[in-house]
């Protein structure tokens, strides 16, 4: 019986408030601001830290998706490498960057060093269309890998107001000639 009574009384505070459930935000309380540093802080011996925010599609491409619960957690963990702790300043700067966006790292092939170069975002939302990026930033020299393939790396930032934190998004990237070149699905549900 007593047993019964922890497992309602941690679902409780789940609820009220404790742990966050399951769904991206877009702009972290300070509970979950806490807890992103203590999740970053205890992964320092995880090798799958970004597990819950990769995404990788058919072609073996992948797509890192940056919450600012994860920016977060990565800086605690990069400083916990380093035996140190993230400043008041440092987290208000983290999160005055982060907040209201989803920054999306994709790690892209082709063919020639400068492929990327004109690749063209967008996130489609269902029932909310075509997602157009505030930012975007592709790597015009990518790095030449074993296969005599290139990969570059590219930073996509769309705005959050449109995202719904438990629904699903595609970003589908595309060539200067409108081709679909990459697609990655995204359940914001399964991440924080």
């Amino acid at each position: 019986m007593r047993r019964r009574s922890v497992v309602v009384l941690v679902f409780l505070g789940c609820l009220l408030g404790g742990a966050p459930l399951s769904a991206a935000s877009f702009s972290l309380t300070p509970r979950e601001t806490q807890e992103a540093i203590r999740f970053g802080q205890r992964s320092v011996v995880a090798e799958d830290f970004d597990r819950e925010w990769k995404r990788a599609n058919a072609a073996g491409e992948t797509v890192t998706v940056v919450t600012p619960f994860f920016r977060l957690a990565q800086a605690a963990r990069n400083a916990a490498f380093k035996s140190e702790i993230l400043t008041q300043r440092e987290i208000d700067s983290l999160l005055k960057e982060h907040q209201g966006k989803l920054l999306l790292w994709a790690y892209l092939r082709g063919k020639r060093v400068d492929f990327a170069h004109w690749y063209q975002p967008v996130l489609v939302v269902p029932g909310k269309g075509e997602i157009k990026p505030s930012f975007v930033q592709n790597e015009r020299t990518a790095l030449r890998q074993e296969d005599g393939r290139f990969l570059s790396r590219c930073i996509y930032a769309f705005p959050a107001n449109d995202l719904p934190p438990k629904g699903r998004a595609t970003l589908v990237v595309r060539d200067h000639e409108e081709r679909e070149v990459a697609t990655f699905s995204i359940d914001l549900s399964g991440m924080r």
